[in-house]
């Protein structure tokens, strides 16, 4: 795995190995690393996975199976800027598998990790200079749960 930037590390219970599996999966220009599994020292049983190295889309993470004691919110999440529809709707759709759906383009995947699925044209739509085409798609987007760029454009055209 490359040493340079920054690696950030995601803090399951047990899930390591199928979570960094599951994203993989998902994400291009994405790959497994090394795996640290256990020893006879312990403290988990042997053989079991402590740690799992992966990229998903370029980022490194490393997977790490610490227990019970911490869960993710959503005071951190994942943001997916995506050029189409076709994007989001396959980003939304593969991590929404048995997770949830939230509202604004936000959802917690089966894991309980968070992520943004946001069409990129959003941000210029909702930052325009005039303040009723931003407010249009803005309230629109707010209406939405997964995000729909036509209706978004629609919105901000004000049709």
């Amino acid at each position: 795995m490359p040493t340079d930037g920054f690696t950030t590390c995601l803090w399951f219970d047990g899930q390591a190995e199928g979570a960094a599996n599951h994203y993989v999966s998902i994400f291009a220009n994405s790959r497994l690393g090394r795996i640290v599994r256990y020893t006879e020292a312990g403290p988990g049983p042997a053989g079991s996975v402590v740690t799992v190295e992966f990229e998903a889309n370029g980022q490194k993470f490393v997977a790490l199976n610490g227990g019970p004691q911490f869960t993710f919110t959503e005071a951190v999440s994942f943001q997916i800027l995506c050029a189409d529809q076709d994007e989001v709707d396959h980003y939304w759709s593969r991590l929404t598998e048995g997770g949830q759906e939230v509202q604004c383009g936000w959802l917690r995947d089966r894991y309980g990790l968070s992520w943004q699925v946001v069409p990129a044209v959003l941000q210029d739509m909702v930052g325009d200079a005039d303040p009723e085409k931003a407010k249009r798609a803005t309230e629109a987007m707010l209406s939405m749960v997964k995000l729909d760029i036509a209706a978004l454009e629609k919105a901000y055209k004000g049709e």
